[in-house]
């Protein structure tokens, strides 16, 4: 967990204040997004100073702000986050930028329990945007997932896990307040142009033959380990040769199942 109980009190506090539901929730309704997120005051700061670049770059792989779906890909060792895109009808993503994340928490391997400081490893989405975050933005990750909740054995599996701002982190994803502010905008155009899920997946390392090779060798003790990391690279590859959005499933020990 990286949020405080502070910041839920003044968070709630915030929202109450200022609007009737919360900012937090991806209402179906919703026709504009990013009209309702001008409310606020960072993310205006964020497109008087980020928006032409952003939209330069979307012009230069050919996308446009306004009609545009994303995808995030997170590698925990290599301390990169890297964000695909394409436009709504097209089928498959292409990279759009790399990004490093700032500072980290844990070790390879994933989340199991509130207070491990560990990073998740598996396949998410983004199920809250924060625009008064502590971090100056963030966008909540759905952790724990079905597989989280199901693989655990800690009574509690720990939760609040963000991609923000800022460069101190247990557990979350941090980015810097610059480069928050161009994700958090890159989202925030996917969400208005109609994608309702925002997937992201986040790794241990780049699941190459080599590193699994290294990884295997390492951790050889942990057969427990090897076995879950296995898993996640049947969704790596099968993302990394066709570019498209995985269809995740979850089997009834907690694996990850990818349909076609």
């Amino acid at each position: 967990m990286c949020v405080t109980l502070i910041f839920k009190v003044l968070l709630a506090t915030v929202i109450l204040a200022t609007t009737p539901a919360s900012v937090f929730a991806q209402r179906e309704a919703n026709t504009d997004f990013l009209g309702q997120q001008k409310q606020y005051a960072r993310v205006r700061g964020a497109l008087l100073h980020r928006a032409d670049a952003l939209d330069r770059n979307l012009d230069a792989h050919g996308l446009k702000s306004t009609d545009l779906n994303i995808l995030i890909v997170a590698y925990k060792t290599e301390a990169v986050l890297d964000i695909y895109a394409k436009k709504r009808d097209e089928a498959s993503y292409r990279k759009l930028v790399s990004y490093p994340i700032c500072a980290a928490s844990g070790k390879p391997g994933p989340k199991r329990r509130q207070g491990d400081k560990q990073v998740p490893e598996g396949f998410y989405r983004i199920d809250r945007f924060n625009p008064v975050s502590n971090y100056h933005l963030s966008l909540g990750v759905d952790y724990p997932n079905a597989a989280d909740k199901l693989k655990t054995q800690a009574p509690d599996p720990g939760g609040d896990i963000f991609i923000h701002g800022s460069c101190v982190t247990v557990g979350c994803l941090p980015m810097t307040n610059p480069k928050i502010e161009e994700i958090y905008l890159y989202a925030a155009y996917a969400r208005n142009s109609g994608q309702r899920r925002i997937p992201v997946y986040i790794f241990p390392f780049r699941m190459t033959p080599e590193n699994m090779k290294k990884y295997e060798t390492t951790y050889r003790t942990q057969p427990e380990l090897l076995a879950f990391w296995r898993n996640l690279r049947q969704g790596y590859d099968k993302f990394i040769e066709s570019g498209k959005a995985l269809t995740v499933s979850v089997t009834d020990s907690g694996d990850y199942s990818f349909g076609p």
